[in-house]
């Protein structure tokens, strides 16, 4: 009878914690913006899906890192003007 009580406690002990650390891994939805200037306000150099390379005409380059996820990409990739990876770079 201690057994069974013992494995019950633990488990009640475990299970939370291994759900919110699945979670915080893969968040249900990744936040989608308006528009650029709000992503911005989060994230200075927009968002980079995972191998992204930015492809600027005229061999510019960008003023700040993007932040890479490839969630938050996917949520956002409507405001990837030049379908390099990365939404609403700067």
């Amino acid at each position: 009878m201690k057994i069974v009580s013992l494995v019950a406690a633990l488990a009640i002990v475990l299970v939370p914690a291994t759900a919110d650390a699945a979670a915080a891994a893969h968040p249900a939805s990744a936040h989608h913006f308006r528009n650029c200037t709000d992503m911005h306000k989060t994230y200075k150099g927009g968002v980079a899906r995972k191998g992204a390379h930015d492809h600027r005409s005229g061999g510019g380059h960008a003023r700040y890192a993007p932040h890479v996820s490839t969630a938050l990409y996917r949520a956002n990739s409507s405001m990837d003007r030049d379908h390099d990876g990365i939404a609403c770079e700067q």
